[in-house]
């Protein structure tokens, strides 16, 4: 966990004062008396971790998919799930079939299914109209499609054999019997951990943010059922983790606090949290590029991560 800005000096003055005053026959009932102190602590709710406890905290970080008693990934959703990648998915999954599809040179999908996978992507008739006129000729081209290409590899979705993309065997039976609501669980994990955030997207590592992904879906779960700005869980953020602002360094086009902000919104709000389908963004037409917008959670949240807190 990052360091957190006067939480260390809290917990020693808390130690001190539970100390004064008590007599200890030896050191090993002064650790004894220390360790249950630390203990308490460390059950107890923090205002700055949304009133999770320092102990949820930690597994929330470090056992995302392996806390039950805090959190749930039902491995089949109840109900058939949308979301941008998953319709990419469909799109590659139906591409590939029973027969693979044959890659590029260089390894890549095909430019005939990039194209036509870019056109059916765009959401409405102007954005498709503005695809025509745009150079899309390889998969890099078209970063949705690659990326969920790269994603539903490291899912174990998608293979390549014998000179061929084809679809896995427990894709071909998940798809069969359960549709995309069986993949989507595996993506959304894959995605989460295998996944690097920070690929090709400009800001400093900051793996943390990723390693946090829990604690955002956390958030939207709790705050997300009304429209919030995206600057509501940017500064939940960094009340709970102050000192990630540290990992930035020297960055010449922005402050390290404005870096982290730009960094958490675009990698866990727009390009995890809208990709897979958990949250809507809403943003002024012409206003894209803005560092500010507004976002809600999709009832896709709810199903696909169950918290029990």
């Amino acid at each position: 966990m990052p360091p957190s800005s006067g939480r260390g000096a809290e917990a020693l003055a808390e130690i001190r004062q539970g100390i004064e005053g008590r007599d200890f026959a030896s050191f090993e009932e002064l650790q004894a008396f220390v360790r249950d102190l630390n203990d308490q602590r460390n059950q107890r709710p923090v205002s700055d971790f949304q009133g999770l406890s320092p102990d949820q905290m930690h597994r929330l970080l470090y056992f995302p998919f392996d806390s039950a008693s805090l959190v749930e990934f039902p491995p089949c959703l109840g109900t058939t799930p949308s979301a941008p990648i998953l319709s990419l998915f469909q799109m590659l999954a139906e591409a590939i079939g029973e027969r693979g599809l044959k890659p590029t040179a260089a390894g890549n999908l095909p430019r005939k299914l990039v194209q036509e996978a870019a056109l059916a992507y765009a959401s409405d008739d102007l954005q498709r109209e503005l695809m025509r006129f745009r150079s899309i000729r390889t998969e890099a081209d078209f970063p949705d499609l690659h990326v969920t290409r790269v994603v539903a590899g490291l899912a174990s979705l998608i293979r390549k054999h014998r000179g061929r993309f084809i679809l896995g065997r427990d894709c071909r039976r998940i798809m069969a019997e359960q549709g995309l609501a069986g993949i989507c669980p595996l993506l959304l994990r894959a995605y989460a951990e295998r996944f690097n955030w920070g690929y090709q997207d400009g800001y400093p590592d900051l793996y943390f943010i990723q390693d946090s992904f829990l604690l955002t879906l956390y958030l939207l779960d709790r705050y997300g059922e009304e429209w919030r700005s995206n600057t509501f869980y940017e500064d939940a953020f960094l009340r709970a983790f102050p000192g990630i602002v540290e990992d930035v360094g020297s960055v010449f086009y922005d402050s390290p606090v404005n870096t982290v902000r730009r960094c958490y919104s675009w990698r866990c709000l727009k390009r995890f949290g809208a990709f897979l389908g958990l949250v809507e963004i809403r943003q002024e037409p012409g206003r894209m590029l803005d560092p500010v917008f507004e976002l809600r959670k999709l009832p896709l949240l709810n199903e696909a991560v169950i918290f029990n807190t």
